[in-house]
């Protein structure tokens, strides 16, 4: 049968970031990997179907601490994540070596998770639903480095399960700035995972700006690397945290460590400064750096000569997927839409738990804290008590550790705050190094029938180190806020939304025409209607609108090509992409 024309074309279309439309190769494959009998479908559906009691959404700190949580507890656990390894952005690792604290321990984690559930890698999830029997089914589409030709080859997959874990994390939240869109500027985030994920130095001649503490470990890594980092400009006061004492003890070893590193490469700190415009004709050769007052207006300037840009105004969370579902949202303390969760981490929504970023910004730490006890939470909803580490020494001599204070899941309608423990106790003196495992100080107690309210779900010391850390992200936000001022670095021909080249001028004419807020902005003018949905300039055109950011509500989550779109309807007689996990998966629960 002859091919359809449309189809053909849209084979040979080329998208305006060169990537390729393919249609998914529809072979059947993975069957060892998989853990099913000949003919089998992994996920999809038939007599022989998989579904999972959880499927977890995200590879980094939080999803991997969830996952192995649960799967340790006798659950059969899928974990699908976009990149060809776990880590999420934080825990990038590749022939660079790195010295982030705890990647040591979030190996060995993966290498335990690897074991005992199905870790499918290069699964990129962008969309998930409820299906009239209450399964949860999240869509995704693989490519494969092993397609025909050498391409990424693509094609769609559905995983389905009983409970959903949202650890989708975050991404970076530029601003614009005249010359962004040449080529050398990119986000402070995306000069690191080059480093980090590739060994790529992003550049010869580099100028690190924007707000906040990440920064620091993006500077120090590009100059470790051999770049000529000429210098980091802040454009805050850069010791925001000061006035929070004791939270900023927890980081006080990683500043020193950033600011010797500075100091070695003679790397210049500036705060109150920032780029306010990039210059070149096909790539960037000097950027104007800034003075600013508190409001970061503008109160004199500089040219700088450089050849890269890395800058980075904080992280915008990954709730598109919750909100698909449903999930209520709330505004965290920088204006970002989170999920809205319970003590245990659960959502508005039945059978949907959300850990990390998407809970709010907070860093690494808090992140896995929130893996561990939305996993605690999942395994004693699911009627499973872990049996982790042997039950702590009676001796005095134990100190902190014996406490066995719990955390319960609060009643219906009750207060999330009355789970955080009992009063009075000792606190845990930091955040313990366990070999290659999440261990708990004991056995967890499950008395009752699982689910009911008061049943104990948590170690207290967990829900105490999550509120200390949740503070100090919060203490964190307020410290490097984003200041309005910004907006009068914009000229009218400077670009807001680079996918669709709107410049300002475009934006308020929408607004002269009537727009009063980001959604009729979008209508009238298109930004936010490109290949990123938004997620580079949604920030941007909130503040030129006078509003928030709104949460995403799409029907597709992330950006998929029409082929693997058009192939979605049949991806539930599809198992799994047959690239090979990163450790072997022998065990399978029946």
């Amino acid at each position: 049968m002859a091919q359809h024309p449309l189809r053909r074309a849209a084979q040979r279309a080329v998208l305006r970031d060169r990537r390729l439309l393919r249609l998914p190769d529809l072979r059947q494959r993975a069957r060892a990997r998989a853990g099913l009998p000949p003919g089998g479908r992994a996920g999809g559906r038939g007599d022989d179907v998989v579904t999972y009691d959880l499927v977890v959404i995200g590879g980094g700190p939080a999803g991997v601490a969830g996952a192995l949580t649960a799967a340790r507890a006798g659950l059969r656990v899928a974990l699908v994540d976009s990149g060809a390894r776990l880590g999420g952005q934080y825990f990038r690792h590749s022939a660079v070596p790195g010295a982030e604290p705890g990647l040591g321990r979030f190996l060995r984690q993966g290498r335990a998770l690897g074991e005992r559930a199905d870790v499918l890698l290069r699964h990129q999830a962008w969309s998930a639903a409820r299906e009239p029997d209450g399964t949860l089914v999240v869509h995704c589409v693989t490519r494969s480095s092993s397609a025909p030709g050498g391409g990424a080859g693509e094609r769609t997959v559905a995983v389905r399960a009983r409970r959903l874990l949202i650890a989708t994390g975050a991404y970076d939240r530029p601003l614009p700035f005249p010359g962004w869109d040449l080529p050398g500027v990119l986000t402070a985030g995306g000069a690191q995972a080059l480093l980090k994920g590739s060994g790529v130095v992003a550049g010869r001649r580099i100028v690190v700006s924007g707000t906040g503490p990440f920064l620091l470990p993006v500077a120090c890594g590009l100059a470790g690397a051999g770049a000529r980092v000429l210098g980091v400009f802040e454009a805050g006061v850069g010791l925001g945290l000061v006035r929070q004492p004791l939270l900023a003890l927890d980081k006080a070893g990683e500043a020193v460590r950033y600011a010797v590193g500075l100091a070695r490469h003679r790397v210049p700190y500036r705060t109150r400064q920032a780029v306010v415009a990039a210059h070149g004709e096909r790539e960037v050769e000097a950027v104007t750096v800034a003075r600013l007052d508190k409001a970061w207006n503008v109160l004199a300037t500089r040219v700088v000569e450089c050849d890269t840009v890395a800058a980075g105004y904080g992280f915008v969370p990954q709730i598109e997927l919750g909100t698909q579902l449903g999930c209520e949202t709330r505004h965290d303390v920088d204006g970002s839409p989170v999920l809205s969760v319970d003590a245990a981490q659960r959502t508005t929504v039945p059978g949907v738990w959300a850990a990390g970023e998407p809970t709010g910004v907070g860093g690494w730490r808090l992140s896995e804290l929130e893996g561990r006890i939305a996993g605690l939470a999942i395994v004693a909803g699911h009627g499973t008590a872990p049996r982790t580490a042997p039950a702590p020494s009676t001796d005095a001599a134990a100190g902190p550790r014996g406490d066995l204070t719990t955390a319960r899941a609060p009643a219906p309608g009750g207060d999330p705050a009355a789970a955080a423990g009992r009063p009075g106790e000792q606190e845990m003196p930091g955040e313990p190094e366990v070999p290659g495992e999440l261990e708990m100080p004991g056995e967890l107690e499950m008395p009752g029938e699982p689910g009911e309210p008061g049943v104990p779900v948590v170690p207290g010391v967990l829900v105490r180190r999550r509120a200390r850390w949740r503070a100090f992200g919060e203490a964190l936000q307020r410290a490097y806020p984003v200041e309005p001022g910004w907006q009068g670095w914009l000229r009218d021909d400077t670009l807001v939304c680079r996918c669709e080249e709107v410049p300002l001028a475009r934006v308020r004419e929408a607004q002269d025409l009537g727009a009063t807020d980001a959604r009729s902005v979008k209508l009238l003018a298109r930004p936010g209607m490109g290949w990123c949905q938004g997620r580079i300039c949604g920030y941007a055109v909130s503040c030129l609108a006078g509003e928030p950011p709104r949460p995403p509500r799409r029907p597709i989550a992330q950006p998929v090509t029409l082929g693997a779109l058009s192939e979605s309807g049949e991806a539930s007689d599809r198992a799994p992409a047959d690239d090979p996990p990163p450790h072997p998966n022998p065990r399978r629960s029946s």
